[in-house]
């Protein structure tokens, strides 16, 4: 007989994010100024909409033709080697910066998004989000995650497109205009 075990919940000791979590150049996919290069930015807020000014957000992306990138060394950026994964910390004012590429869509049709996880204080663990790309209307209309929320809950997922090029992308935790956020259970876990 197998004795079914529950897992251990979280529990939030720190914040402590400053300390390991943060390396030099974290938030630069690619170096500033680079050809193709667009700036990712927005502030994490709380529930009562105050800014976060301790949080970590780490993101995932396919490159700008849509490939998912396999490269490895995102902790030792070298100024060449795009990876898909960047993590920065946010300032004083909860704002928080990356400099990437548009991700290009991984198949045809399909719309294109950042993933973007956030560690932030009284979290117990991670949060998982999307930050999709504003422009292809129709493959938005088409994504089975946007397709699955109302209007105002699916607006949370998608980010503005500035006059500069930029992406403006803003995680609320909680309250007014939260953020949608994705769970990643496996179906194991979700059984009885």
């Amino acid at each position: 007989m197998t004795e079914k075990l529950t897992p251990t919940p979280g529990q939030t000791v720190g914040p402590f994010f400053g300390y390991a979590l943060p390396y030099e150049k974290g938030g630069e996919l690619l170096a500033p100024g680079t050809p193709g290069s667009i700036r990712l930015a927005g502030t994490v807020y709380d529930g009562n909409g105050e800014p976060i000014p301790d949080a970590i957000l780490e993101i995932w992306q396919a490159d700008a033709a849509g490939n998912v990138v396999t490269e490895t060394g995102s902790l030792v950026r070298d100024g060449y080697t795009f990876t898909g994964f960047g993590r920065a910390p946010v300032g004083n004012t909860g704002k928080y910066t990356f400099t990437t590429v548009n991700p290009g869509a991984t198949e045809p049709g399909k719309a294109p998004f950042i993933a973007m996880a956030v560690f932030a204080r009284g979290l117990m663990n991670r949060l998982f989000t999307r930050a999709y790309l504003p422009e292809d209307t129709e493959a938005l209309a088409n994504d089975p995650l946007l397709a699955s929320l109302e209007p105002a809950r699916r607006k949370t997922l998608i980010a503005e497109r500035l006059a500069d090029g930029s992406l403006h992308f803003d995680v609320r935790l909680q309250g007014e205009d939260e953020t949608v956020f994705l769970d990643f259970a496996s179906p194991a876990s979700r059984e009885g």
